[in-house]
């Protein structure tokens, strides 16, 4: 069978055009490092703000939350390869001074890097 074409010999229409506001964005890569933002313009006129670099995470342990500062990456169960460049993305599992805490927003769209604590630093 030829690609595009029915069995019949007839054609296939396509179901809608391609469009400017379907093309994927560019890969941001967060790395650990001096905090670095940048702004850019988005559909509509609005403004985002994503990390290029960032150094400090926002940790929720109970009720409360703690500004933190990141010492390593851990872990990256999506990639184990972004671990050993220490980027950070959702999901990465990173030493600080409270222990090791889990990332749960996507810092390469929000701006801020958040988290939760899944094990307490050991203090003698």
């Amino acid at each position: 069978m030829k690609q595009g074409k029915k069995i019949t010999g007839g054609r296939y229409k396509k179901s809608k055009k391609k469009k400017l506001f379907g093309l994927p964005g560019q890969i941001r890569r967060i790395k650990l490092g001096e905090e670095k933002r940048k702004t850019i313009r988005i559909r509509g006129g609005n403004k985002k703000t994503f990390l290029l670099k960032s150094k400090t995470i926002n940790v929720k342990f109970g009720d409360s939350m703690k500004k933190s500062e990141i010492k390593n990456v851990v872990e990256t169960p999506s990639n184990r390869f972004l671990a050993r460049q220490n980027i950070l993305t959702k999901g990465t599992i990173v030493e600080t001074d409270l222990g090791k805490v889990k990332i749960t927003n996507r810092p390469s769209q929000d701006g801020i890097v958040n988290g939760i604590l899944i094990e307490k630093a050991i203090i003698k």
